[in-house]
């Protein structure tokens, strides 16, 4: 599954990703690779919560 993360660095340093295929997906890491892996994860998890609930 392929997602559209968008990215950027704050300016205290952190990075936050988002993924524009789910509103509200975002997550913060120290670098880029860790905040897309996180928002990528976070976006798995919030699809598989949806199928289990039927939310889909």
């Amino acid at each position: 599954m392929n997602f559209t993360v968008i990215a950027e660095q704050e300016t205290d340093g952190r990075w936050i990703a988002g993924v524009a295929e789910i509103p509200g997906v975002m997550k913060y890491g120290t670098t880029l690779e860790q905040a897309v892996a996180q928002a990528e994860a976070l976006a798995l998890r919030v699809i598989v919560d949806r199928i289990e609930h039927g939310d889909h």
